[in-house]
């Protein structure tokens, strides 16, 4: 089996800079690191995950928490958070909430705070002060993505502006009769999504000088199915049917257009219709939607917390970083009639 000296010899430098070069860990100029790594392929060395930790004290592993893995937007942020962990050498250990709160007590006072992971990602989870002191207490470096905590660094986005520039969109159509289908108090725990995309829809209405109606407002549970349930109530109304709608997220959204059709009415010549995420179906379904690039935003989180545990090879992050979004405007919007 090859060991590490006959890589050192292969490459003409010391066995401590090849350790260093080969784990990432202290100072190796690009040329040396090229030609440590050109030498460990040639005479086919791998690093021993146990030798690493030993010498490093890491696991070159990283926890990941997530509230619901089959929604497409968290697995969206894994993965993009599971390439630039691949890229930096490191693995990813996955924890799944989806059990509720006695399964989240499990995970942060016991699972993460064994030595099996060097640091954490926490999506889409608004953190507790005791959860967080635990793992500061450890040395565990931790990022958040999805909403402010207190002492830590996270990745934001605006959820009230997202939600605006998608209603102002339909408003600049000439729509001024908009439904909403939005999250019950049930996906409220967390940064409050729901609430704040809302808000967002009401404040557009309000600046354009219309007023919020009530019965334009349904909640559904951020799938398909409840995007479609909720656009038939809005849209099987036989008075003062809305002209379109705003979903907060693409899934609710495509659920609409089913709906719609199922009504036998056209999108988007009798209703309008935009969402949030730009899901890997919107393009399919020709939606309009506020594009948040989750992937983007797990692969920024992991930039984030390699500065962390490579101190000073960076610029420290701010402790909130805002993330960019955007209008993709397709076919399911138009002006109202046309």
């Amino acid at each position: 089996m090859v060991g590490i000296d006959e890589v050192a010899r292969r490459a003409g430098v010391s066995t401590a800079t090849v350790s260093r070069a080969l784990s990432g860990n202290g100072h190796v100029s690009p040329t040396t690191r090229l030609k440590v790594k050109a030498a460990a392929l040639e005479l086919g060395y791998v690093v021993s995950s146990n030798a690493s930790s030993l010498a490093s004290g890491r696991m070159k592993n990283i926890g990941v928490v997530v509230p619901f893995l089959n929604r497409w937007f968290f697995s969206s942020v894994v993965e993009g958070a599971q390439k630039e962990l691949l890229h930096n050498g490191y693995d990813l250990t996955l924890y799944n909430l989806t059990g509720g709160g006695d399964e989240r007590r499990s995970v942060f006072e016991h699972f993460l705070l064994r030595q099996r992971v060097d640091a954490v990602i926490a999506i889409s989870l608004e953190l507790t002060e005791s959860e967080v002191a635990r793992l500061h207490a450890l040395g565990k470096p931790l990022v958040g993505v999805g909403g402010p905590i207190t002492g830590v660094r996270t990745l934001t986005i605006d959820d009230a502006a997202v939600a605006r520039l998608a209603t102002e969109h339909l408003l600049a159509l000439g729509h001024t009769r908009i439904a909403h289908i939005g999250g019950t108090k049930d996906y409220d725990l967390d940064f409050h999504l729901p609430t704040n995309r809302r808000f967002g829809y009401e404040a557009a209405l309000e600046a354009a000088g219309f007023g919020v109606a009530p019965e334009l407002f349904q909640p559904a549970d951020f799938t398909i199915r409840g995007g479609y349930q909720a656009a038939k109530q809005l849209l099987g109304s036989p008075h003062d049917r809305p002209t379109a709608i705003f979903a907060a997220s693409d899934e609710m959204a495509i659920g609409s257009i089913l709906a719609a059709r199922d009504l036998g009415l056209i999108v988007p010549r009798d209703v309008s219709v935009i969402g949030i995420d730009d899901h890997e179906l919107a393009d399919f379904f020709g939606l309009s939607t506020i594009a948040q690039f989750p992937q983007g935003q797990g692969a920024k989180a992991v930039e984030i917390l390699m500065d962390q545990l490579h101190p000073g090879q960076h610029d420290q992050a701010a402790l909130n970083t805002p993330m960019p979004f955007e209008l993709i405007v397709r076919s399911s919007t138009a002006r109202p009639g046309d």
